[in-house]
């Protein structure tokens, strides 16, 4: 009863906020508007750590969907999920969470793993997105001054995006609603829809990608995924907002940031005709970068790009896969320590879950000085197992990703394995698997920013075939695997360490 009577309390709390914010969504733009007053939202600890589970795309075989499983990190095109601050030696993190009396409710979750105590607090929810889509999971920032910001995204228009702020440097139990506006064509709009963004913090200002889902006349009215970037000094006025592409039915991308230097890699949804078309086609890769918060872009020669990019062919094309009858699936990218940038993704013959697009490819793409350079790492058997890079130091490169197979074969996700690269990524071996013999097919591994070891990466898990509890993992740098308590009526805990590599 007493379980009970808390969640409702929580979903009375949460559904005022969204009001609230859809209140304020609805308020007036155009030129001369300005930002309404910020709000305070008081967060709501939760009794423990349940990811959300979603699914995508019916197959109607005995896989049950194209993808689908505990998805509380998904998708690849969101990030950061986790940030570690060495000032307060504690690693931020938020994911999709689940509401505890109704999975349906996507649940925005904050929390933080404190290294010095090897505990963390019951996880605090921010925001009920109302809906049980995992496009819809957020991504995290921590600016110079320590404020914890938390971006609530929305896969598509149907829904508003949020921002919200932590009223105390590095304190999570209450945040600002940020009012957030953007410059566009003269005139200051709400910011308030972004879809699969990707926010840097480079201590004097925000740097963000995203997509927005733009009506295309001249295809029949079909919403395009523009790839987009934009900037901010304070997190409430965005500016510079400029599209990079927007070639055919759209793009998917991922991004990172080092040392001043941006870099996004995409790809692209072909129309080839109406009956073969749109995102489960994804093919090609594409690179830019700038070393000027996106006053210029470049390829990875140093060419000079205009843009949007409307064209399937163009100068920022790093590999013709179209030609290869082969879809790309983008998963993480790095620079390494000249600047070049080194890309992640794997290649599939189809969209389609299951053996029939075997062999499903992990890749390296990475710029050499002169042209860029491919190599194979492993293969999996799923085109959403995701995984992270980790440029160690020119001797060491690794990834951690679900790349053996796991409990519900074909689906999203698996067993763990770290890979390992001491030729700058010409040639791979498997170092060490870090999961076995789970219940769940362990899915979207992630790397925090300025990982620490004790923190190494952050992932949950999830049925691959129905719906199901997700439980929330990390690993730290050995490779030893502790789950975030999924129970949890204590203030505090230390989470147990599960796998033993």
């Amino acid at each position: 009863m007493l379980q009970d009577m808390n969640s409702f309390r929580l979903n009375m709390l949460l559904f005022a906020q969204l009001l609230l914010a859809c209140a304020c969504h609805t308020g007036g733009s155009g030129e001369g508007a300005s930002p309404a007053a910020n709000e305070v939202v008081f967060t709501t600890p939760l009794p423990g750590y349940r990811g959300i589970w979603y699914s995508n795309q019916p197959s109607n075989d005995s896989l049950v969907y194209k993808y689908s499983g505990g998805l509380g990190t998904y998708p690849a095109k969101h990030n950061p999920f986790a940030i570690y601050r060495k000032e307060v030696n504690k690693t931020f993190f938020c994911y999709g969470g689940a509401d505890f009396s109704n999975p349906q409710n996507l649940i925005h979750c904050v929390a933080f793993f404190d290294h010095e105590q090897g505990e963390v607090p019951q996880p605090f929810a921010l925001l009920n997105k109302q809906t049980a889509d995992a496009h819809d999971n957020p991504v995290m920032s921590i600016d110079r001054e320590g404020y914890i910001w938390v971006f609530s995204t929305s896969h598509g228009t149907s829904r508003p995006s949020f921002i919200h702020k932590s009223t105390k440097p590095y304190q999570l139990s209450a945040f600002e609603r940020i009012a957030a506006v953007r410059e566009e064509n003269g005139e200051i709009r709400p910011l308030d829809n972004f879809s699969y963004l990707q926010v840097w913090h480079d201590s004097t200002q925000f740097l963000a990608f995203f997509t927005w889902y733009k009506q295309d006349t001249s295809m029949l009215g079909r919403n395009r995924r523009t790839l987009n970037f934009m900037r901010s000094t304070d997190g409430i006025h965005w500016r510079d907002v400029q599209m990079l592409a927007a070639a055919e039915e759209g793009h998917y991308q991922i991004s990172t940031l080092r040392q001043g230097k941006l870099g996004t890699a995409f790809n692209v949804h072909p129309h080839i005709s109406e009956e073969i078309r749109g995102l489960n086609l994804r093919t090609n890769l594409y690179f830019l970068q700038t070393t000027d918060a996106g006053k210029s872009w470049q390829n990875a020669a140093g060419k000079d790009i205009a843009l949007p990019l409307t064209t399937l062919n163009n100068e920022a094309l790093v590999r013709d896969y179209q030609q290869q009858g082969l879809l790309v699936y983008l998963k993480d990218m790095q620079f390494d320590s000249r600047g070049h940038p080194v890309l992640l993704y794997l290649t599939a013959r189809g969209y389609e879950a299951g053996p029939q697009n075997d062999p499903r490819k992990w890749n390296i793409a990475k710029w050499t000085g002169e042209k860029w350079a491919f190599f194979e790492i492993t293969t999996s058997d799923n085109n959403y197992d995701m995984g992270s890079l980790y440029l160690e130091s020119d001797s060491l490169w690794r990834i951690l990703a679900p790349t053996a197979r796991g409990p519900q074969a074909y689906n999203p996700g698996g067993e763990v394995e770290i890979w390992e690269s001491r030729d700058t990524g010409q040639h791979w071996q498997k170092a060490m698997q870090i999961t076995a013999n789970s219940e769940f097919n362990h899915t979207y591994v992630r790397r925090p920013v300025h990982a620490h070891p004790g923190f190494y990466a952050f992932w949950a898990d999830g049925h691959g075939r129905k719906p199901s509890e997700s439980r929330l993992y990390f690993a730290n740098k050995n490779g030893q695997v502790f789950r975030l308590p999924y129970h949890m009526p204590q203030s505090h805990a230390r989470p147990p360490q599960l796998f033993l590599p």
